[in-house]
């Protein structure tokens, strides 16, 4: 997908479900009911929380429901930061669908414990050998 002008809100979006939905089966267990949303910033609570300096520090956000009760549906939330992630993208050059899903993927790895070379592992499982030279910070 090329851009002329910065993604919107809704492009990050669409790019950031079709991702979730070609992540490689190993990861289909944890992303099952995982729901996506797309933000400008974070919000002062979340970057009071996580101690960034600046919202520009935080290109994603993974919020566990936690345990629900029977009768509660509930989901986890990934949260994805346009304007950070369009700065580390002007930055690194990277294509802008890799940098999304490597920011998918450690945030999902972190929120489930995965180590550096699982997140690779599954990098280099979608995107081949040159995943490993994906930035997203």
């Amino acid at each position: 997908m090329g851009f002329t002008v910065p993604p919107s809100l809704e492009d990050v979006q669409e790019i950031a479900e079709a991702i979730i939905d070609e992540l490689p089966q190993g990861l289909q267990k944890y992303v099952s009911k995982l729901q996506v949303t797309v933000e400008d910033f974070p919000d002062d609570f979340i970057t009071q929380e996580l101690e960034v300096e600046t919202p520009f520090d935080l290109l994603g956000y993974y919020q566990s429901a936690g345990p629900a009760a029977a009768h509660v549906k509930r989901q986890d939330v990934i949260c994805l930061y346009r304007r950070p992630i369009l700065d580390a993208w002007a930055d690194t050059g990277e294509d802008l669908t890799r940098l999304i899903n490597k920011v998918i993927l450690t945030e999902i790895g972190h929120h489930f414990g995965f180590s550096e070379g699982d997140m690779q592992m599954y990098e280099e499982d979608m995107f081949g050998a040159t995943a490993s030279n994906i930035g997203a910070g």
